[in-house]
């Protein structure tokens, strides 16, 4: 079943929460780190709802049992069309955000593919290229699962960026977990970057490849983002990906 255009309500509180974030320095950071935390994304009772979904495999296309594919340990579930609305609101807002950093990312890179102004656009694209299985997921975590470094690709056309948001609070509902990602840069030793989360907390970070400014100029480095052992507990998560499947 492919998207349909949803109507948005610009002023509800959830777009007021993605305009009030700090864009301009979640820019510097996503230049700088690779990846820019937006805190405060979600509220409690959002991050619930989304976790009482996870049992109800109505709201699902598929569950993938990490373990089954050397993906890691733990389990997850791809959204079916049509999306919640808290994710179908979110897709949207966060790529109209991010996409002028998609497009001069690539622009330094001197990749010829630009993004369009809507994520409607850019999702007309991937379905017409037969990408049409949404990707959003709703990540599921217990005592000593994790997930394995590795790159939400898809298909022919990715968009270069993505959002994963904590909706356990840590400390309380689990222990470890932590979100991790990887620069892989030429000629040299991966360097890592743990990022901590409070609940309802976002990660927006490089789906693949990102430009990292050198003595000679900019040189793309290579990504991959996973969780680490969770020690206690249950943890769960959404990942907001925004480009559909084949």
């Amino acid at each position: 079943m492919k998207a349909t255009a949803r109507y948005i309500d610009r002023s509800s509180a959830l777009v007021a929460r993605v305009d009030a974030i700090d864009w301009t320095q979640a820019t510097a950071d996503l230049d700088a780190q690779g990846c820019a935390v937006l805190k405060g994304l979600l509220t409690s009772d959002e991050c619930a709802a989304l976790v009482s979904l996870y049992p109800d495999d109505k709201n699902f296309r598929s569950r993938i049992v990490m373990g089954r594919h050397g993906f890691g340990r733990g389990e997850y579930k791809y959204f079916a069309y049509p999306l919640p609305d808290l994710i179908a609101q979110l897709r949207p807002e966060l790529y109209a955000r991010l996409c002028p950093v998609a497009n001069r990312w690539n622009e330094t890179m001197g990749i010829d593919i630009r993004y369009p102004d809507s994520h409607e656009a850019f999702l007309k694209r991937c379905h017409d290229a037969g990408q049409v299985r949404p990707t959003p997921l709703l990540l599921q975590y217990g005592v000593d699962d994790y997930n394995c470094l590795h790159q939400d690709l898809y298909g022919e056309h990715v968009f270069p960026l993505q959002v994963a948001i904590l909706l356990s609070e840590p400390g309380r509902d689990f222990e470890g977990g932590e979100f991790v990602l990887t620069e892989q840069r030429p000629r040299m030793q991966s360097r890592p970057e743990v990022v901590p989360l409070a609940q309802g907390d976002a990660v927006a970070f490089a789906v693949h490849v990102r430009p990292v400014q050198g003595t000679r100029g900019p040189y793309r480095v290579n990504l991959r983002h996973g969780v680490s052992r969770v020690r206690s507990g249950h943890r769960h998560t959404v990942g907001v990906i925004f480009h559909d499947a084949k």
